[in-house]
This record gives C-alpha cells, structure tokens and sequence, in this order.
C-alpha cells in the first residue's frame, strides 16, 4: 500500500520514502528508480539531505570491494538520473543536487522526504512532553511512527554504506517508539502499546529500553506474572549471551514490581530515574561559551559523533561546558547521563581501571576484577568479586600481565559491550593523556563520550575537537556581576575591565576574584584591580577560602614533561609582553629554526600555549599562553 506523506508535497513534486523500502511517489504513483547501482546512490544522497556527501561514500555505497576506473563517471550518470526524477531546480529555483568539496549535494524539503517529516514530528512530540501537554505529545509522535513502515530501506541493505545509514534510521525510530510508549503508559493507556512493543522486543531482545516500556505497559495494564516474566527472560539472556546483568534501575524496577500489585503509572521523575543519571549539579555561574555550547549540543545530537573532546587551559571552563550540556541533553541518552573524574582531588591521575570501576557501578556493568595491588607486581585473578571492582595497573598505567592482564581484559570487553547494547552520554573529566582513555571509548553503539583535558588529546582518531580560550570581555564581565552584583559592577566599569583582563578572562580565575570581591564587599574595583595587575601578587590575590588559582596551576605544571616545564619558563617573559613569534621563541630558547618549531608545537599539544585560528606560517603566527600561567611559569623559572 501507498501511503501518502502526512504533509503532501506540492503536486508534481516527488515524495520520497526511506522508511521501509526505498520509494518515490509522484500523484500517487510509483516510480521507477532504476537499476540497483542508481537506486544506491539515490538513498545513500537521501539519508544524508541537505549535507554535502563525499564521493568516497557515495562509491563505497555501491562498490563496497573493488571500484572501478569509471566510478567517478558511472557516478555522474547515477547523480543526472537522480536531477531528472527530483527536477534540476527546487521551488526557489536553486539545483537540487549540487557537486562541490568533494562530494555532491541534494537538496529536498519536508513535505518531500519521510525522514525529515519523521524528525519534525518526533521534535514537536518531544518538545510538547517538556511542556507537561503528554496528549499532543503521543500524538505528534505516533504521527511519526505511521511513517516507519518495516526496517528502513530493507531493499538495499546488502551495500555496508546503505546498510549503516539504515541501521541509523531504525535507531532513531526505536527511540521515537520507546518515547512514544512511555508518554502512553503515564496517560494510563498502556495497553496500546503491549502489543508493539512485544514484536520490537522480539526484533531487538536487547535494548533494555524497549523491554522496560513492555514490563510497564504490561504492569499497568494488570497483567503482572507477564511483566515480571520480561525480567527473568531479558536477565537470562544477558547472562548467557554477554556475561552481563540487567542495570541497577531496570532491577529496581522488577523488585517493586515484586512488591506490589497494579501500581500507579510511573511519574516523569520516576522515567528520569529509571534511565539512570549521575552528573554533578549544573553549574549555577556558567556563562558565556554559546557557540561552543550549541556546537557541543550539534555534535552530540548527532547520531555520527562517538567521541567530543573539549580542551584548554586550565580554568577554562571545560567541565562547565560539558556539564552543562550533559544536563541538556537528557531525551537524548534514555540509557543515562554520567559524570566520572579521572583525576584524585590531588590532581594526580587515578588508574584507568578504576574509572572502569567506577563507570561499571554507576551503569550496572558487572565485570571481572582481581586484587588491587601496587603496580607491577604479580596477583592471582579472583572469580567472585563485587560488581564494578577495579583492575590494578600496571607500571605504565596499563593492565597487569598474566592473569591480571586477561582480567583487565574481560573487564574492558564487558564496559564495550555495555556501550554497544545502550545509548548513554558519558563525561570523562580531566583526562591525562590518550592512552589514558583509549579502552574506554566506544567501539560501536549509540553511545557518546566527552573527554574534557588540558591538551588536545592529538593521538584520539576520529574524533571532533572544541578548544575553549578565554571568554570575551562582555562574557567576563557579565560572569563577574553574577558574583558581586550587577550594581557594584556599574560602580566602575572600567576597573572592572581591568580585573577580569588581568584574570586572563578565564572563567575560573574570574570566578575566583569574583568570590573574592564577594567576601570583601569594602574593597574598591579598582584598588583590587591595581592587585592584580602587579605581577608579584597577582596569584596571592587569586584565592577563595579553599579554591586556590596557584594550586590549579601547580597541578596543570606537572602534567608537562621537563622539557616543556623548562620551554614555558624561558617563553613566559616574551609570552607576558603579548604574545611572542617563532623568532621570539628562537631567541628565548636558544635554538634554531626546527627546534624551536617542535618545542612549540609541544607546548600547543599540551595546552599551555595557543595558536591563532585560522591557517599561517610558522614564521607569521603570534602564540600566546594564558596571562597567570605565565606567571606561574616565572615563579618556576626564578625559584
């Protein structure tokens, strides 16, 4: 059966469907997209409208193995056939597939694609559930799910390309059906959706997500044994085939099913609840950071983005971002939000087994452990250990060798597997290094991880990096009147200027005279201002209670090797001056050309120093490091 678009595309115009097989329908009929090869080409551009997609991936869609010498033009014959079914130009008069930056465009509206009608309907559903409105909510989004018709483009799936753009689709429709299934049962109409559900659960038995929304439907519904049977039947299933247990909130959940009987329908805390989240409280102070906010937000929204590393300086406001859009992004990761720091309160680096440890017992991951010993010697692995044990590290910060390394082993193999089954946001704060987190991150599954880290984690591929700098002046002064009012602020606008410019506008050391100024209410702007201005005692005025900017950099410090250590405190002095070039950094270290190039780029590697955004030469560049590290690096260089 044809089934029309919910919006219906102009007519004449084409309406294409990915969610099932491959379709065009123009006034109700079908048409012939062609041969195999056209129609591949077709629905790879489809799955991606709008965005430019390689040609790389336009061949691997249809010569997966061994292309040929003609691809590229046997492309071009596929792509003109594809013009000729959309028309060469869209109502506006702009083409309709454009070749450009390496790859070819289409573009196409709402009213002429399923997908896109799919996720509009599934964002206005969602966004009507926030506002508390449950029945727009499962009504806009059962509109969406009317639209998915079997398992997308299940015609073409023998090409890998095609295959994981359809695999992308379908996650996406299984968390629009889980949405749609829990905004039913807290209406109190459970019942419509046992049945779909029990068919997804079968086509998928292990997204935990889809079995909790049968437990429950099943539950409200009074059909209680049934429900706890869900339980029992997934918990066997995991044991046999993955060595792994139900999460905490799934047996949360079947236990106060044990204990009661037709209970009232879960409350949106309750679901919140249910898909775990452990993150620390927002910030209450952030500020600022609003395109790299929404850029963070883009990328994790995205079903293509694993891994984001946010990196600067330290007291940049790298946790603060992730946190914050962590906190945003709930609907996103329905299997749970968490927040786990890699270093001690020291600043010293813990040992990546016992993040794993940690990361294993915030999300349920049963794994294997042995006994924690100092690193290198020798232990014997151990079979019944607590959920979420630690493995010991070896003297490189890796896995012990013999039974310990195959314990290690079997601890990471069962967190990727975890990952691969759930869609979760994990925040890994303050990473060390890259090999640090290299078993951490996922190799497969809808999961995504954001590493924040004072270096810029070069060796992680592929991954998508945001480098934070120093806020704007307006982004540091509003952060300042947070902490002292917006009242004293306009007092002095101009001291206020030279405070935050002194504190190197980062978020952190602002943060911290701000706190200061805050307890010192008799201090004037500008006396303060004159503070820190002076480099002698810029760090000493830099403290709140505890919160001490000169610990900060202390720690920062010793994450850098010798030789960066002593790089920094020859650069500091031409650094503090404004900035210095590759001449000026030849000079300071007394080197040549190629060495002083190396020692750079190093001291970029590792955070302390930053590079201009756009593309220059070496010789044209101005670097830069961060005002009190440069201060910090003196203090160093002179004691």
């Amino acid at each position: 059966m044809i089934r029309p678009p919910a919006r219906p595309a102009p007519a004449g115009a084409v309406y294409f469907s990915l969610l099932g097989p491959l379709t065009a329908v123009r006034d109700g009929r079908l048409l012939p997209l062609g041969p195999r090869k056209q129609r591949l080409v077709l629905a790879t551009l489809l799955a991606r409208p709008n965005t430019p997609v390689p040609v790389d991936v336009l061949t691997d869609a249809v010569w997966p193995d061994d292309p040929p010498r003609t691809a590229r033009k046997n492309l071009q014959v596929y792509v003109s056939a594809a013009r000729a079914l959309l028309g060469s130009t869209g109502d506006d008069g702009r083409d309709r597939v454009v070749h450009g930056c390496g790859g070819y465009r289409l573009t196409i509206d709402e009213g002429e694609l399923d997908t896109l009608r799919f996720r509009s309907l599934a964002r206005a559903g969602r966004a009507a559930g926030e506002r508390g409105d449950l029945r727009t909510a499962a009504r806009l989004l059962r509109e969406a799910l009317d639209l998915w018709e079997g398992p997308p483009l299940n015609d073409l799936r023998d090409s890998t390309g095609v295959a994981e753009e359809a695999e992308r689709l379908e996650a996406r429709c299984l968390t629009v059906y889980e949405d749609w299934a829990e905004t039913e049962i807290e209406l109190g109409r459970a019942a419509v959706a046992v049945d779909g559900l029990r068919d997804l659960v079968e086509r998928h038995p292990l997204r935990e997500r889809l079995r909790v929304a049968w437990m429950n439907s099943l539950h409200q519904s009074g059909r209680q044994a049934e429900a706890l049977a869900v339980y029992d039947d997934y918990r066997q299933l995991l044991a046999r085939e993955l060595g792994l247990e139900p999460s905490p909130a799934m047996a949360a959940l079947y236990r106060a099913m044990l204990g009661r009987g037709r209970a009232a329908r879960p409350s949106a805390a309750g679901r919140d609840t249910a898909h775990g989240t452990a993150l620390p409280a927002a910030p209450r102070d952030f500020t600022g950071r609003r395109e790299e906010l929404r850029e963070l937000l883009a990328l994790l929204g995205s079903p293509d983005e694993r891994v984001v590393v946010v990196s600067g300086p330290a007291g940049s406001g790298k946790s603060a971002l992730a946190l914050r859009a962590a906190h945003l992004l709930g609907d996103g990761f329905p299997d749970g939000r968490f927040h786990v720091r890699v270093r001690r309160e020291d600043g010293s680096a813990r040992t990546p087994a016992e993040v794993l440890g940690e990361l294993g017992r915030l999300c349920g991951v049963r794994v294997p452990a042995v006994v924690a010993v100092p690193a290198g010697s020798t232990v014997a692995a151990k079979s019944a250990v607590p959920a979420g044990a630690a493995v010991p590290a070896g003297p490189e910060g890796g896995p012990e060798s013999g039974p310990a390394a195959a314990a290690s082993q079997e601890a990471a193999d069962a967190w990727q597997r975890w990952l691969a089954l759930h869609r979760a946001l994990i925040v890994l704060d303050d990473v060390p290094d890259e090999a640090f987190v290299r078993g951490l991150l996922p190799r497969s599954g809808p999961s995504s991880v954001v590493l924040t880290a004072r270096g810029q984690l070069a060796g992680l591929a592929p991954v998508h990096r945001i480098a934070l700098g120093a806020l704007a002046d307006g982004e540091a002064l509003e952060l300042l009147g947070k902490l002292i009012g917006p009242g004293r602020l306009r007092t002095d606008p101009a001291a206020a200027l030279r405070i935050v410019r002194a504190c190197g506008a980062l978020p952190l050391t602002v943060g911290v005279g701000g706190m200061r100024l805050a307890v010192l209410r008799h201090l004037p702007l500008a006396e303060y201002a004159d503070r820190l201005g002076d480099p002698s005692a810029a760090l000493d005025e830099l403290v709140a209670g505890d919160i001490s900017v000169r610990l900060r950099m202390a720690s920062g410090w010793q994450d850098l090797s010798a030789d960066d250590r002593r790089a920094l405190g020859r650069l500091a002095g031409p650094a503090q001056e404004g900035g210095f070039t590759l001449d000026g950094a030849m000079e300071a270290l007394g080197c040549g050309e190629r060495a002083a190039i190396r020692t750079v780029e190093s001291l970029i590697d590792a955070g302390a120093v930053t590079s201009p955004a756009g593309e220059v030469t070496a010789h044209a560049a101005l670097y830069e490091v961060p005002r009190l590290l440069c201060l910090y690096a003196r203090e160093r260089e002179e004691g």
